[in-house]
């Protein structure tokens, strides 16, 4: 229903358990995929993997969304691959802004998951490891735009901050990424936390 009332998106399939999901995937190709990951049959953590590893779907981006918050989820669908983790206690116009973002190439996390990856990965050492000789080769601007992922803030939401361009912003965003070896915004997240770069607005 949320996705049906919205004029630039399009529902291309509904499943009932994990079986039928991946098979939909499969079919209908979506550019987004929101999946629970309690459901019948074969697991959403199981629907996850199967999607990311396929070529042939490596243009579906997946938005976990679920009642549970409970680390092991967390932290296994961010290694699986996900591109979002929102819990179904969060408001609905969050969940379809959740889907344009990560249409649109970014991560997003709910601010209380984003907390949490923080606070498991400085813990328990999980997550990227860029060494000391990666981490130095980013430019100043570049070590500033990885600060601004770790608050959670799009890329619109940093260049109207800084009155800059969002392609300013994305490219930064970019090149740290590249230069640290990092797979989406979630992990600039842990890098921001591990190298102690004050957040701005802290």
């Amino acid at each position: 229903m949320l996705v049906q009332r919205e004029p630039d998106l399009h529902l291309v399939g509904e499943a009932t358990d994990g079986h039928e999901a991946l098979a939909l995937v499969r079919s209908r190709r979506p550019r987004v995929l929101l999946l629970d990951l309690q459901m019948p049959g074969l697991h959403g953590l199981e629907v996850l993997r199967a999607v990311t590893v396929d070529p042939a779907l490596a243009h579906v981006r997946v938005v976990v969304v679920t009642t549970f918050e409970i680390d092991h989820y967390v932290l296994e669908a961010l290694h699986a691959g996900a591109s979002g983790f929102l819990l179904k206690s969060r408001v609905p116009a969050e969940l379809v802004t959740a889907v344009r973002v990560v249409a649109g190439g970014q991560a997003l996390l709910s601010p209380s998951v984003t907390r949490r990856v923080i606070t498991l990965v400085g813990r328990r050492g999980d997550g990227p490891r860029a060494g000391r000789q990666a981490w130095d080769t980013l430019t100043t601007r570049e070590r500033e735009m990885v600060a601004w992922v770790a608050t959670g803030w799009s890329n619109e939401d940093i260049a109207r901050e800084l009155v800059i361009s969002p392609d300013t912003v994305r490219t930064h965003v970019s090149r740290a990424m590249v230069k640290l070896g990092a797979r989406d915004r979630a992990q600039l997240v842990v890098f921001a936390y591990r190298e102690g770069l004050p957040l701005p607005g802290t």
